[in-house]
């Protein structure tokens, strides 16, 4: 790879891995948008402030011909905004599309997109793929739903090529949300009633996606796909946590409590979603991604496990 890439998001979770991986490539010249810049010395860092359909995204994306877009507002577990949907979609939906519309006048040949597996649903019995309908649930799967859909639009109307990826969780150190909580609690030592639950999800380890959307910056396959990504190996909610308990070398204190019990606890507490993430089952399959890209997962999930906590301490 020669060529000039912004990375939107760029000290978030992703984009952050994502530009030092990047940066790292000597032919590569890669640049990371964030909305304020840290203080200190950051070279390659463009302030963009908030992100909306108003952002002038001119500065970062002269010269580019790569764009992949990890910036969003996401998964937010105590959410007080008045209305969270239209707090997504100015961010998510408004925000991607007015970057992508600049990003084509400019001459961006490819525009990569982080999305979702919400897209396609909370939950199933047989594995996703990247040909079933969507069925977003929630205000920030519907955003990013609607925010792919103007992708294609601007991408049949430009040419610009457009690439979706849709991962489930990631992990990896310090990895924010569901993960970073279970994490913790491990950590502490809590009992936790979650060593009977019989559920397959499918997770994707932080290396393993950068690992693709890499990929996808200039594998000709991608262009104008959709790519669905995990691990390649589907765990139950327990096994994650032992596997978590495993890495960090803690002793894994789960209580074997009938999944049914949970549920119906959950319920009358009114914690229905957090069970149906905990309990219930979400899959996805890669083979299309695999095919597509000659792609195979560099990670295995212990492997995976093992990374989030490398420079761990008691």
């Amino acid at each position: 790879m020669s060529e000039k890439i912004l990375v939107t998001g760029a000290s978030g979770f992703v984009g952050g891995h994502l530009l030092a991986r990047l940066a790292a490539q000597p032919s590569v010249a890669v640049s990371g948008a964030v909305r304020a810049k840290p203080t200190g010395e950051h070279s390659g860092l463009i302030a963009v402030g908030e992100i909306n359909g108003d952002t002038d995204w001119s500065e970062a994306l002269h010269g580019q011909r790569v764009i992949v877009h990890t910036a969003a507002r996401a998964h937010i577990m105590d959410d007080t905004a008045a209305d969270p949907l239209t707090e997504f979609r100015s961010v998510n939906v408004d925000g991607t599309l007015n970057l992508a519309h600049q990003a084509a006048e400019s001459g961006v040949e490819r525009f990569i997109f982080i999305s979702s597996i919400g897209v396609n649903g909370n939950n199933n019995r047989l594995p996703f793929t990247e040909d079933d309908w969507s069925n977003p649930t929630g205000a920030y799967a519907q955003s990013k739903w609607e925010a792919e859909l103007g992708l294609w639009a601007i991408g049949r109307e430009t040419g610009m090529e457009i690439v979706i990826v849709r991962p489930p969780l990631v992990y990896g150190a310090n990895a924010p949300g569901n993960f970073g909580s279970l994490v913790r609690m491990v950590g502490k030592g809590i009992p936790l009633p979650l060593g009977a639950i019989h559920n397959k999800r499918s997770l994707v380890a932080l290396d393993n996606l950068v690992d693709l959307i890499i990929t996808c910056i200039d594998h000709p396959g991608a262009a104008n796909e959709t790519f669905l990504v995990s691990d390649g190996e589907d765990l139950s909610t327990t096994q994650l946590l032992q596997g978590v308990a495993e890495a960090m070398g803690k002793p894994s204190r789960l209580i074997p409590v009938p999944a049914s019990l949970l549920q119906f606890g959950a319920t009358l507490l009114g914690k229905k979603a957090v069970a149906q993430r905990l309990l219930g089952s979400l899959q996805v399959d890669i083979s299309h991604t695999q095919k597509c890209l000659n792609w195979t997962p560099p990670l295995t999930v212990k492997q995976g496990l093992q990374r989030c906590f490398l420079n761990h301490q008691d």
